[in-house]
């Protein structure tokens, strides 16, 4: 028996609509018409909700059913991939901010230090460190995301040593120490945004839950 029967079967036996079962779930009666008729296929979190909803275990509705089987595999490599995607980009957006706003430094003739350092150091560079830092917090899984923290750190501290510090280093052909001050203005900033990142994530999944709960 393929997948649509199983679910259409479970549903009668629960003496349930199409209508409520859409309602329960969020979708729209027609996707679980589809879903019944083998038209379209359930996700992977919809077939959970379906097994919870009709207390019938996930092993039961899929087994024997190859090709569902093969379609929730390649919708998982697909989302896996997206998600690995979405990560890249979120790092690779804040290295390019980064890098654009040394290379404004040293490409401007005659910057305007004090400018400088209010725009990028204390407004630009804290506002994307704090962004990208709760989107961290919220998009990635492993609790080893929390040491990006020390990476958005050192960055910060390099952004200005590797400006105002350098210039300074050129000028007076004088080797200059790190500020570890901006250190740690990076790390604290850093480290609110992934507790905001994180807060997010915690409450959605709380959410879902709670509906998982409900139904």
């Amino acid at each position: 028996m393929d997948i649509g029967q199983k679910l259409k079967t479970a549903r009668i036996n629960c003496d349930l609509t199409q209508e409520f079962v859409a309602e329960k779930i969020g979708v729209s009666r027609q996707t679980i018409s589809n879903w019944e008729n083998n038209k379209t296929y359930p996700d992977i979190v919809s077939v959970i909700a379906l097994s919870d909803l009709y207390s019938v275990s996930l092993d039961s509705l899929l087994k024997e059913d190859k090709k569902m089987v093969e379609y929730l595999e390649e919708s998982t490599n697909i989302v896996k991939s997206k998600q690995k995607l979405s990560k890249l980009m979120i790092i690779l957006s804040y290295m390019i901010i980064w890098a654009v706003s040394l290379l404004v430094f040293w490409s401007v003739s005659e910057v305007d230090a004090a400018v400088y350092s209010i725009l990028v150091l204390w407004l630009i560079l804290p506002a994307v460190t704090l962004v990208t830092a709760a989107l961290i917090g919220r998009n990635f899984e492993s609790n080893k995301k929390w040491l990006w923290i020390i990476f958005f750190g050192v960055m910060y501290m390099l952004s200005e040593y590797l400006s105002f510090s350098l210039a300074n280093m050129v000028t007076f052909n004088k080797m200059n120490d790190p500020n570890f001050s901006c250190l740690i203005a990076g790390c604290v900033f850093s480290a609110v945004g992934m507790a905001i990142g994180h807060l997010v994530k915690s409450r959605k999944n709380k959410t879902i839950d709670e509906n998982k709960t409900d139904l």
